[in-house]
């Protein structure tokens, strides 16, 4: 998936976590057509997008949970023509007598076409696929709705769905695209919570504060940071440098974002002296067998785990009295908002931070708007 939706709960996004987790694990109860469509898709997110495992299991589990609506879909369907035909059973004797006679034709053919078996067998795959129209993609995201999903859970989903439908319509696997039909339900765009500069050099002087003793770990959090809001990064970019994607000649380092596309970011001096330490002082006590080129190494020498970056952020940020509970994307809006503010361009910051659009840099504009908002409010005589 792209940035385009950042504002959602962290609550939403451990729910939907959970939630795709367990759909993943569904994969296997799929029926055969269905199955093997999501290995080919799959196969087509990572060899011919080359997206990231995250967005490689966020489209697979939403496809899953499109693809089992359409089975459930079938089963009702099956369900209620088989209590049709019982009804249509009950009928008067000259119908049971057409009935039987009408089997014993059937046995018959049966034997003297056993090929028939198998053509019937995969039009049933075929027509399991065939039957993803633009009613079970409405009826999907109305069930989803009606487990209490968010606009932008929905938004997504519905994204998904539609680069599953295009794909398979190119490739043959449905007929038409009925994903071209299907009008999601517009976002509710939440501000994100940024901190203010002052938050900021606060929290970073407390990382600091723990590195006095150059302790190793300590010295691995105050370079992590440090170089989140230096740069921007995404904690899974920063996760994922080595050691030569570090330059202090030029002060910037090459990281690999969404998409596999590369960009450089610099960084300035007070982030220079965290990576310095780091690496001559702590990286050398945790490296093991195991480090490799990984430039961030966790407690046992293996590279850094998304994971305990965000921990170390959030312990940061807990330290500033009055500050919102943010972690690394917190920093990066916190970082992009305060350049916006600053005087930066848009053009610049969406480079920084590997924006695939625009529109997606000038979310952060609301931020610097409403805030310039709130300080007339509060600070201009006649404000109100």
């Amino acid at each position: 998936m792209t940035d385009s939706s950042p504002w959602r709960s962290v609550a939403d996004m451990a729910a939907d976590r959970s939630t795709r987790r367990s759909l993943l694990r569904s994969r296997d109860e799929l029926p055969t057509a269905s199955a093997e469509a999501v290995d080919a898709f799959e196969r087509h997110l990572r060899l011919e997008r080359n997206l990231s495992e995250h967005s490689v299991r966020a489209y697979l589990g939403d496809v899953v949970s499109l693809l089992s609506h359409l089975a459930n879909t079938h089963k009702t369907d099956a369900t209620a023509g088989k209590a049709a035909s019982s009804a249509g059973r009950t009928g008067g004797l000259a119908g049971k007598i057409d009935e039987s006679a009408s089997r014993t034709d059937d046995r018959a053919g049966r034997t003297d076409d056993p090929a028939g078996k198998i053509d019937d067998a995969a039009d049933g795959l075929a027509g399991e696929i065939a039957g993803l129209d633009l009613v079970v993609l409405r009826s999907w995201l109305a069930a989803l709705r009606a487990e209490g999903r968010s606009r932008s859970t929905l938004a997504r989903r519905s994204a998904a769905a539609r680069t599953f439908t295009a794909w398979a319509a190119r490739n043959g696997v449905l007929s038409t695209d009925p994903g071209q039909r299907l009008v999601a339900p517009r976002q509710h765009r939440n501000l994100p919570a940024v901190l203010r500069p002052e938050q900021v050099a606060e929290a970073l002087s407390a990382a600091a504060l723990g590195a006095e003793q150059a302790d190793p770990v300590a010295l691995r959090d105050q370079a992590v940071v440090e170089l989140l809001y230096a740069t921007g990064v995404r904690v899974s970019e920063l996760c994922g440098l080595d050691v030569d994607d570090v330059d202090y000649s030029r002060r910037v380092i090459r990281v690999l974002g969404k998409g596999r596309r590369e960009r450089t970011v610099p960084f300035g001096i007070p982030a220079e002296r965290a990576l310095r330490r780091w690496q001559e002082l702590g990286r050398p006590r945790l490296f093991s067998a195991g480090s490799g080129a990984a430039f961030f190494l966790g407690s046992r020498g293996g590279r850094l785990d998304p994971r305990t970056a965000r921990r170390t952020v959030h312990d940061a940020v807990g330290t500033v009295s009055g500050a919102a509970d943010i972690g690394p994307h917190g920093l990066r809006h916190s970082a992009a908002t305060h350049l916006l503010e600053g005087g930066a361009d848009l053009r610049s910051v969406q480079e920084l931070l590997g924006h695939a659009t625009l529109a997606t840099t000038q979310l952060y504009t609301h931020v610097t708007v409403e805030r310039l908002k709130a300080i007339h409010d509060q600070t201009h005589p006649r404000s109100r």
